[in-house]
C-alpha cells in the first residue's frame, strides 16, 4: 500500500505527507485531477493542431490556386505568343514566296519575248546567231511600237522603270530582295505608267515646238526650262498622286509636298543637267523617253525613298501625339 501512495504521488508530483492517509478517498481525488487536467491538455493541444492545419491547408490551397491562375495566364500567354509569331513567320514567308513568284514570272517573261523575237526564224541558226541578232531586232520591234501606238509604248515603258525604280528603293532602305511592299511597288508603277509616260510624250513635243532653234544655246535653253518648269510640275504631280493612292488628306499631302518641294528640286540639279545634255544634244525626240527613263532608275530611287520616308516620319509622329494623351491619362489615373 505504501508503494501504492508513492507511485501515485510521484505521478502527480506532489510532496509525501509526514502523517499516514486514508487510500481511498485521496487516491480517487488526485487522479481524477491528473487524468481530468490530462485530458483538458490534450484536447487544447488538439484542437490548437486541428486549427492550425485547417489554416494551413487554406493558405495551401488559396496560394495553389494562385499559382495554377498564374501559371494558365503565363501557359496561354505564351501559347498566344507561340501562336502569333507562327502566323507572323507563315505570312512573311507566303508574302516572300508571293513576290518571289511576281519577280521570277515578270522576269522569265521578259527575258523569253526578248530572246524569242526571231523564233520565226530559228530554222538552222545558231545560238551565237541568235543572240546576235536578237538585240537589233528588239530594237526594231521597239521602232515599230512607236510608230504604230507612242503613248502606249512610252506608258509601258515608264511603267516597268517606275516599279523597278522602287524596287530598287526598298532594297537600298534595307528591305530583303523579296520581301518589298507590293502595294507600294504598284503604286508607283502606276503612277509611272499612267502618268509620266503619257506626259512626257507631250512634253517634249511642246519643248520642241517652244524652243525650235538648232543653235548652240538651245540645249542650256531646254536644261533650264526642264530643271524649272517640268522638274516642279512633275515633282508636284507625283508627290500628289502617291498621297492620294495612299488615302491621305490633303492637308497632309500639301503639307508634304510644302516640306519637298525645293529641296527635291534642287537635288536633281545635282543629277539631270548632265543627264540632259545628251538628252536634247543627241538623242531624237522619239528616243527621249527611252534614255531618261534609264536614268529615271536612279531618280525614281530617290524620289520613292524621299516620299516613303517623309509619309513614314508623319505617320510615326500622329502615333506618338496619340500614345502621348494616353500616357498622360493613365499616369493621372494611377495617382488617383
Amino acid at each position: 500500500m505504501a508503494s501504492i501512495s508513492n507511485y501515485v504521488f510521484s505521478t502527480c508530483k506532489l510532496s509525501p505527507p509526514k502523517r499516514p492517509i486514508s487510500i481511498s478517498t485521496p487516491l480517487s481525488f488526485s487522479s481524477s485531477k491528473c487524468f481530468t487536467q490530462s485530458r483538458n491538455s490534450h484536447v487544447l493541444i488538439k484542437s490548437i493542431a486541428e486549427d492550425r492545419e485547417v489554416v494551413t491547408e487554406k493558405i495551401s490551397i488559396s496560394d495553389l490556386k494562385q499559382d495554377e491562375q498564374s501559371g494558365n495566364g503565363l501557359e496561354g500567354g505564351d501559347k498566344e505568343f507561340v501562336v502569333r509569331d507562327g502566323s507572323e513567320e507563315i505570312d512573311r514567308f507566303m508574302g516572300k514566296a508571293v513576290n518571289a513568284s511576281i519577280v521570277l514570272g515578270f522576269g522569265t517573261l521578259a527575258v523569253t519575248r526578248l530572246l524569242t523575237i526571231d523564233h520565226e526564224y530559228w530554222h538552222g541558226w545558231t545560238l551565237y546567231e541568235i543572240l546576235r541578232y536578237a538585240p537589233e531586232h528588239n530594237w526594231i520591234a521597239y521602232e515599230e511600237a512607236l510608230k504604230e501606238n507612242p503613248v502606249l509604248a512610252k506608258m509601258m515603258i515608264s511603267g516597268i522603270v517606275y516599279s523597278i525604280g522602287d524596287w530598287i528603293a526598298q532594297c537600298y532602305e534595307g528591305k530583303p530582295l523579296f520581301e518589298f511592299d507590293r502595294t507600294r511597288l504598284f503604286r508607283s508603277g502606276l503612277v509611272g505608267f499612267t502618268l509620266h509616260g503619257s506626259l512626257s510624250h507631250f512634253y517634249y513635243q511642246i519643248c520642241e515646238a517652244l524652243i525650235p532653234w538648232k543653235d548652240w544655246w538651245v540645249v542650256p535653253a531646254k536644261i533650264a526650262f526642264d530643271q524649272t518648269v517640268w522638274s516642279a510640275i512633275w515633282n508636284s504631280i507625283y508627290f500628289v498622286v502617291l498621297g492620294l493612292l495612299r488615302f491621305e488628306s490633303p492637308t497632309n499631302i500639301s503639307n508634304e509636298l510644302k516640306a519637298t518641294f525645293f529641296p527635291m528640286l534642287t537635288a536633281g540639279w545635282k543629277l539631270w543637267p548632265f543627264a540632259h545634255l545628251i538628252t536634247y544634244g543627241v538623242v531624237p525626240i522619239e528616243q527621249r523617253l527611252l534614255w531618261v527613263d534609264s536614268v529615271e532608275l536612279v531618280w525614281v530611287t530617290i524620289l520613292s525613298t524621299y516620299s516613303n520616308e517623309k509619309s513614314e516620319a508623319r505617320i510615326s509622329d500622329t502615333q506618338g501625339d496619340i500614345d502621348t494623351p494616353s500616357s498622360s491619362t493613365n499616369i493621372s489615373e494611377s495617382e488617383e
